[in-house]
């Protein structure tokens, strides 16, 4: 059954049309989500977003949109299933509610605040631990500099014990990544643990 399926939720910009590099990078990534058997969650308009969709739809997956009245836009055509929402903070964490992983192809403002979000909340222990793969390496220089301050300074959270984010080189490897993280046993309890904050 498809609703059974394990959801990853993407996020990336909505600029890059069919024929650019970006985009064609987020089909392949749906493809490959697909073919691994995850259904794929994104924020349903264009770009990234349509691409990531378009990638697993082709490929037979199941493709689902959260979207906002907010953006007074509706889904793209590659969504099987759209979840309105009124505003953006309900758009946001109702994308990060539904996935069991996520991926962070490049993107905008709005990819960075998800990004965010999601490595905040783990970091936090502010939910449940869940695999997170930025794409590529347009992150990078991002992830690092926040990383400087998270690991210069003795606290009892953070990245300590582990990296919360994984990067992958291709769809491919992000794709095979999540389904290898979901075929291993549990390593962590499935509750969260809240730590103690740095600010």
């Amino acid at each position: 059954m498809k609703s059974q399926l394990r959801v990853v939720t993407v996020f990336g910009s909505s600029r890059p049309r069919a024929g650019d590099a970006h985009y064609a990078e987020a089909q392949a990534l749906g493809a490959a989500l697909a073919t691994n058997g995850f259904s794929v969650c994104s924020g349903g308009y264009g770009g990234v977003m349509e691409a990531v969709s378009r990638g697993a739809k082709e490929a037979g997956g199941h493709t689902i949109a959260v979207t906002a009245e907010f953006f007074r836009s509706h889904a793209n055509a590659w969504i099987e299933e759209e979840i309105r929402v009124r505003t953006w903070q309900e758009r946001l964490f109702e994308l990060v509610e539904r996935g069991d992983g996520y991926v962070a192809c490049p993107g905008g403002t709005g990819t960075l605040v998800e990004l965010a979000v999601v490595w905040e909340m783990l970091n936090k222990g502010a939910m449940r631990r869940k695999p997170l793969v930025v794409l590529g390496g347009f992150w990078q220089p991002v992830i690092e500099r926040v990383r400087e301050v998270e690991m210069g300074y003795t606290s009892r959270w953070g990245e300590r014990d582990e990296r919360l984010i994984h990067e992958a080189g291709s769809p491919e490897e992000a794709a095979e990544f999540l389904a290898e993280y979901f075929r291993k046993p549990a390593a962590k309890p499935a509750g969260a643990t809240p730590r103690e904050p740095s600010h």
